[in-house]
């Protein structure tokens, strides 16, 4: 026993030596195979944000703010770049896998240094209009490798930063005319006037005026066109949901045509709908319904152009953005850029940062920051004109499938946009 014991505590000693000559030579060798066996921390981490048009003013905003502060991770300084994009424009670009994710089981160890450099401008993380948007992409992507690559739970989910509705504006000598016709601006008093043969006069407006002119994104550019649709196909159902079988119904797809039938020209119409009301005015058109935070920036455009101010009101049947700052979860990007990218969403879901997203006429994520919580809010500044912190009597719309949304479009595409 005694013998035995004296060779195992030889062995131990043995390995204990080699252990610590080891150790010293690895500390005192400058061969890079094995220093590669420690990560580099890098000088800077870059995350780059595809941002949808609508909420990009305020990111890039808050974005600039974030860079010139003391923010890291790790102990890394943090650089954010914001990168404007519609979000159906973003949601064509991941189905068409353009930002380049690596197919299934590949991963960036196993890349060319050309293969890996491709990967330095993928988006770390994306903020569509909508959260329909991040689920059509990653049902895509799931599809294809097997695995999701946005999430609804967990530590990376999908968080909405900001929230704005659609709602009406209506011009306020036309929205007069209108309620005294029809009691109310809905869709029905809308389509109603856009397919009155007297035009204005027959509804009790000028003959100046024409013919009434309804304003609605264009859905191949605005991911607010296909919302406009969604609120018009509740009303004239009367309820939530909207099906394919809805779509094609040719009752509705004549009503629509109606409908659709008063906007001006969507062929020259541009993605900032609002913008190009503000621009031209009544050329454009005389009311429609288009993003509330769209209408609110752009109040004071009118008002000082036009001298007639925008009336809003609110809808029953309510489409929304909600504004989800979705983190990509695959290999292209790294755990730091991925925790980076947590970072500024958390920055972003700040007190602070919810208020000014108020002057930017967005509906603040954060429940402890309410819409008049400062003076620039855009709330508080057109409270006259409609704009209402709580938004009473509405039916909020379900969120539609991809089928639901190609079935708009191609109608759209058939009947209109020609």
């Amino acid at each position: 026993m005694n013998r035995t014991r004296t060779i195992f505590i030889a062995i131990l000693a043995v390995a204990a030596v080699i252990i610590a000559v080891s150790l010293l030579l690895t500390a005192n060798s400058s061969d890079p195979t094995i220093a590669g066996l420690t990560v580099e921390r890098p000088d800077s981490v870059n995350i780059r944000i595809l941002t949808a048009l609508p909420i990009e003013p305020w990111v890039r905003s808050a974005a600039a703010e974030f860079n010139g502060g003391d923010h890291t991770i790790d102990g890394v300084p943090i650089q954010v770049e914001i990168v404007a994009i519609d979000g159906l424009t973003a949601l064509g670009r991941w189905d068409r896998n353009e930002y380049g994710a690596l197919e299934a089981g590949v991963v960036p160890e196993n890349l060319s240094d050309a293969q890996r450099q491709a990967l330095e401008t993928f988006p770390t993380a994306w903020i569509p209009d909508s959260r329909y948007l991040v689920e059509l992409a990653n049902a895509s992507y799931s599809e294809r490798l097997g695995r999701d690559v946005f999430l609804t739970d967990g530590e990376y989910r999908a968080r909405p930063i900001a929230i704005s509705l659609f709602a009406w504006g209506v011009y306020a000598s036309r929205a007069d005319v209108l309620e005294s016709k029809f009691g109310e601006i809905n869709w029905e008093s809308i389509h109603d006037a856009a397919i009155a043969r007297g035009g204005w006069p027959e509804l009790g407006g000028q003959s100046s005026w024409g013919f009434f002119k309804l304003v609605v994104p264009n859905p191949s550019k605005n991911a607010g066109g296909l919302a406009a649709m969604i609120s018009a196909a509740g009303e004239f159902y009367g309820r939530t949901d909207i099906s394919v079988e809805d779509v094609t119904n040719p009752e509705f797809q004549a009503w629509l045509n109606e409908l659709m039938g008063a906007v001006t020209d969507f062929s020259s119409a541009s993605a900032y709908t609002a913008e190009d009301f503000a621009l031209f005015g009544y050329s454009v058109g005389d009311g429609g319904q288009l993003l509330e935070s769209d209408l609110l920036q752009n109040m004071q455009g009118i008002l000082t152009r036009w001298e007639d101010p925008l009336q809003i009101y609110y809808p029953e049947y309510v489409t929304w953005f909600d504004f989800p700052f979705t983190v990509w979860v695959g290999p292209e990007t790294s755990a730091i850029q991925k925790n980076a990218a947590l970072e500024f969403q958390r920055f972003l879901l700040s007190d602070t940062e919810q208020q000014a997203a108020l002057a930017y006429g967005l509906r603040p994520a954060n429940a402890n920051i309410p819409v008049d919580a400062t003076d620039e809010s855009l709330f508080v500044r057109w409270a006259d004109q409609g704009v209402q912190p709580v938004v009473p009597r509405t039916t909020a719309m379900r969120s539609p499938d991809r089928d639901v949304l190609l079935s708009l479009l191609r109608w759209f595409e058939l009947n209109v946009a020609q």
